[in-house]
């Protein structure tokens, strides 16, 4: 049995990896490479963002946290939900460069925010500091 520092630390090996991929695909998108079109480029982050997720549900059910009971956790789903909205918006093609290039950025400041949540433990995160 995988022991609850085991799976933090694998939790936050994939948020690492989620938002370096990120970071890097946005570098393809802004410099219009067809890497991005390739298949590997588009089906990884699929499965590590899946591995992320379960080990952020392991996490909470081994801590007995739960979203609706812990409000930092609750921020960090919020959170979630509009890096995946600013994501998706980033790297569709349909949107104009500049969309995209804001929806890159508002995506990547908002990670820097669930992280800050998670670490700091309080849903404000790094909004404490003004």
């Amino acid at each position: 049995m995988i022991s609850y520092n085991d799976l933090r630390l694998l939790h936050i090996s994939f948020a690492i990896i989620s938002v370096s991929g990120f970071a890097w695909r946005g570098l393809l998108m802004l410099t219009g490479s067809p890497m991005l079109q390739q298949r590997w480029v588009r089906i990884v982050p699929h499965i590590n963002d899946t591995l992320l997720l379960a080990a952020a549900i392991g996490l909470a059910v081994m801590s007995g946290q739960y979203p609706w009971t812990v409000p930092w956790l609750a921020a960090k789903i919020v959170g979630l939900l509009a890096y995946i909205g600013l994501g998706v918006v980033a790297l569709r093609p349909r949107f104009s460069k500049p969309v995209r290039v804001a929806a890159w950025g508002a995506a990547l400041i908002c990670f820097a925010w669930i992280a800050s949540v998670a670490r700091l433990r309080n849903p404000a995160g790094f909004l404490l500091l003004f």
